[in-house]
């Protein structure tokens, strides 16, 4: 039997805790709508019992003040599993569908069901959050599943794990800990359907392992996601929407503004009305604000670090690495040549470009991969109309930033490099299962004009009932 030693000198026998859970679903446990219900009650319960254990550990990991791990982590996960289990019997009801003329008398109707057994790969930027808000999805639709939580942030790990191993059958629900070798010998294994959340370049390894068993996937990815700000906005509520998305959880977050393309007539206003945001929100020295978060491992800090041009930056730019802090920082005159403008950024470093028109934003946007949100700031509907007609990404959100992922009837997803697929809401249980599609043919009628052999007259008749069929 294979096993994999995790950074916790602990062995994790991968193929067994696959076999397990597919040898529990075949016993079609998972399947009655009232037993996922019991388990996602069970869930929340767990989570509640568990509250300050998780916002303890994300103060750890990640230096999270408890109201912004409720806000963004515990809280959001609880509403989303409210949402379920106000809708969970409406979405399991199979939905008739109509039925074409050429196929009287008979019914049809999609059937949802579940995949199987499945895997959720999570982040360490919102460990808890990303870790059980697919499961959330995977637990409604009828499914296993083996959460694979990330290493790089080892104390919601820990407590994830210890969560889910007092409450769950690991043969229903398996927590597997550790780093690389413990995700590839996940990969090596044949799952019903994967879920990872993370960067582009390890989600197109991960879709690679996929295909080699032909396994469905959901990647929620990255890149560089845009923040557009016209002349005819709101400054003051543009400069505080903007400093709050990107500094949240220290600007490691996948929808972050990731840059900012701002009209000429308005940067230098911007800029300013942004400088004192972050000091109204994090003090004239945010190391010492209990609400700002620490990058989350001295690789991370470096890397962030290093893409700072100190004679770009207009504000901020301190830095300490033996806290893994950064201050919040804003540069301009920045150009596509710039290491800032190489790679998604995740941390609090907002470099500004500059436009005169529209047309030059959109083009400049349509030059690189797709990203996960897109953000525009304008009172001109024409304007905020253009972009989001002309552009393509996994989302947008329109004077504001962040927010648009807090509402369970937005699927949220990227495209294209950004990823593939979308969750959240009814999103996470169309996601998990598979839409079976059904037709139940009556044995009261029986058209002899579709069998052979065809005579001219059943031929023609053929032709005006394939014509009318839908109409």
């Amino acid at each position: 039997m294979e096993t994999v030693a995790s950074n916790k000198t602990r062995t994790f026998p991968v193929p067994e805790i696959v076999a397990d859970q597919r040898a529990y679903f075949q016993t079609g446990a998972t399947l009655n709508v009232e037993f996922r219900i019991a388990q996602l009650k069970k869930l929340k319960s767990a989570i509640e019992q568990y509250e300050h254990q998780i916002l303890e550990a994300l103060k750890q990991d990640l230096n999270r003040d408890h109201t912004s791990g409720y806000l963004l982590e515990v809280g959001f996960i609880l509403n989303e599993l409210d949402e379920t289990l106000r809708h969970i019997r409406k979405w399991t009801k199979p939905k008739r569908v109509p039925t074409p003329l050429f196929h009287a008398k008979a019914k049809s109707y999609i059937k949802s069901d579940p995949y199987g057994v499945t895997l959720i790969i999570a982040p360490w930027n919102y460990p808890f959050q990303l870790s059980v808000g697919p499961l959330i999805g995977a637990m409604a639709a009828g499914n296993t599943a083996v959460i694979k939580p990330s290493e790089i942030s080892p104390n919601t790990s820990a407590v994830i794990a210890q969560m889910f191993n007092e409450h769950f059958d690991p043969k229903y629900i398996a927590v597997v800990e550790g780093g690389i070798p413990e995700s590839k010998a996940l990969l090596d294994e044949k799952f019903d359907y994967i879920f990872y959340t993370g960067s582009t370049v390890v989600g197109k390894l991960v879709y690679q392992s996929a295909a080699k068993h032909l396994t469905p996937v959901t990647l929620e990815l990255g890149g560089k996601s845009p923040c557009i700000v016209d002349n005819k906005t709101h400054l003051e509520y543009t400069a505080k929407r903007i400093v709050w998305g990107k500094l949240v959880n220290a600007g490691q977050t996948c929808i972050a503004p990731d840059y900012l393309l701002v009209h000429n007539d308005i940067k230098d206003k911007l800029i300013e009305e942004m400088r004192k945001q972050i000091k109204a929100m994090y003090s004239e020295d945010p190391s010492k604000s209990d609400e700002y978060g620490r990058i989350i491992s001295e690789k991370h800090f470096k890397r962030i670090s290093a893409l700072m041009d100190k004679d770009k930056i207009v504000v901020g730019g301190k830095v300490d690495a033996y806290d893994r802090y950064i201050e919040p920082t804003i540069m301009e005159g920045v150009n596509d040549d710039d290491p800032v403008m190489q790679e998604e950024i995740f941390g609090p470093v907002l470099p500004v470009m500059t436009y005169e028109n529209i047309e030059e934003v959109i083009t400049y946007i349509n030059k690189h991969p797709k990203p996960l949100a897109l953000y525009v700031f304008s009172k001109n509907q024409g304007t905020i109309d253009k972009v989001i007609g002309e552009t393509s990404s996994g989302g947008v959100c329109v004077n504001d930033t962040l927010m648009h992922i807090g509402t369970p009837h937005l699927p949220f997803g990227g495209v294209g490099d950004s990823g593939i697929g979308a969750y959240h809401g009814q999103s996470s249980f169309d996601t998990f299962s598979h839409k079976k599609s059904i037709m139940h043919k009556s044995f009261l009628l029986d058209m002899p004009i579709r069998y052979t052999p065809y005579t001219a007259k059943a031929s023609k008749m053929l032709r005006t009932l394939l014509k009318y069929t839908n109409r």
